[in-house]
């Protein structure tokens, strides 16, 4: 079966978290921090964004793969997927700053509110779905 949201989802997700983690490993290299974050406001900070991109990104993947299964692809998918990735990378330039910012807040905020409609998506495709689920074959056999 092919999952093309998913599969490009996942594959923007991955090449994501490579570009978050990247942001710390120039910090890290040119700091020649090996361990932690030595000290290094700015490494701590990306370091904290890595961690919660790594936080949110597995059930959201997950949300998008079991929702797809069940429907099949749809435009608004698609414009989920999109949403969470940009929320992402303005999360992770947010972190930048000394302060709270527009782009940290905003950027969790859709995150917050992709997993929510995914999360009552899924429910709604679960509880309200209307075709028939046949009986386990060892219940069916009994007569």
């Amino acid at each position: 079966m092919l999952l093309p949201i998913t599969l490009t989802f996942a594959a923007a997700c991955a090449l994501l978290n490579l570009w978050i983690a990247t942001r710390c490993a120039r910090i890290r290299i040119s700091d020649k921090v090996i361990h932690g974050d030595a000290g290094n406001a700015l490494l701590a900070r990306r370091m904290r964004a890595h961690a919660n991109y790594v936080e949110y990104t597995p059930i959201v993947l997950i949300l998008f793969l079991v929702v797809e299964l069940a429907i099949g692809a749809s435009l608004w998918l698609w414009i989920g997927a999109l949403v969470y990735i940009v929320a992402r990378v303005a999360h992770a330039f947010g972190m930048d700053a000394d302060a709270p910012t527009v782009w940290r807040g905003g950027g969790a905020l859709l995150t917050w509110l992709v997993m929510v409609a995914m999360a009552i998506t899924a429910l709604t495709i679960a509880y309200t779905a209307t075709r028939e689920v046949p009986a386990p074959p060892a219940l069916s056999a009994q007569v």
